[in-house]
């Protein structure tokens, strides 16, 4: 049975909803009290029109990389609804940037060539620059993104095709619920995950700059001050830092086990 190291603890996880299970029963599993109030909602682009003709196309390609769930979802919706099955895809070389891509995309039948050590865009370009060069790539992602991928594998000589499979929005119905979940003392969290920059991004606009820097009363310690911050790994802790956010946590292994994993440690660092 599991140590229920985070017994009596309160954790708003900010994840998608329909992605927000995993780190929520993992979090449940050792006690924690979860309440999930999504940061970010996942919509169809604008336009499928660039996915559409890159996957007419993807016999012109060599290199196929695919950078979250999300992203792996997305590209075999229109596959499927352009009739292209994964024999279409079978002369490809594929990079996944983690585990979680990697699963989901063997999910599917495809094998995948490429899983960086650390699981941000910097080390997906340092697996691939001996790989690239004079290659045609296909990169899918969501239509707000890092363009370190593109950027530094053009400069390595890689023909690069971005093309947004996604976007991310702000889910406005959850404002109102964060608002008062944090005003409430009973109900006020111990920690607020956060799983991507977009999560960090949208978490301030939901509340409020403002609201967050506020100061109480000189004799009232700021209640949102005790909360702790704990970010899946590095790229979304720099978010969190530019918005002018404290990282309290972050995890060692950029995963959702390695976000968890840190949030027992530092329990038991206390």
């Amino acid at each position: 049975m599991a140590e229920k190291t985070l017994t009596g603890f309160r954790v708003i996880v900010g994840r998608a909803r329909h992605q927000a299970g995993a780190l929520s029963s993992g979090l449940r599993a050792l006690g924690a009290e979860v309440t999930e109030i999504p940061f970010i909602e996942i919509h169809q682009p604008r336009s499928y029109k660039p996915l559409d003709t890159a996957l007419k196309n993807l016999h012109q390609y060599d290199w196929l990389i695919l950078t979250s769930v999300n992203g792996v979802e997305a590209f075999w919706q229109r596959l499927n609804k352009l009739r292209l099955t994964k024999r279409h895809l079978k002369h490809l070389k594929v990079a996944a940037i983690g585990p979680a891509t990697r699963k989901a995309i063997e999910k599917h039948g495809l094998r995948v060539n490429v899983v960086p050590e650390e699981y941000v865009a910097e080390s997906v370009v340092e697996a691939l620059r001996n790989e690239v060069p004079g290659k045609r790539v296909l990169l899918v992602r969501a239509q707000v993104a890092r363009d370190v991928i593109p950027r530094e594998l053009r400069a390595f000589g890689a023909k690069v095709d971005v093309v947004e499979a996604y976007e991310t929005i702000i889910p406005q119905s959850s404002r109102t619920r964060l608002r008062e979940i944090l005003k409430n003392p009973k109900r006020r969290p111990h920690f607020i995950i956060f799983t991507s920059s977009s999560t960090a991004r949208n978490f301030v606009a939901l509340l409020g700059k403002k609201a967050w820097n506020e100061r109480p009363h000189p004799a009232k310690a700021s209640p949102i001050n005790s909360i702790r911050l704990a970010s899946i790994g590095p790229v979304t802790s720099a978010t969190l830092r530019e918005l002018g956010l404290r990282v309290d946590i972050e995890a060692k292994e950029y995963t959702i086990p390695g976000l968890i994993s840190a949030l027992v440690k530092s329990q038991r660092a206390h």
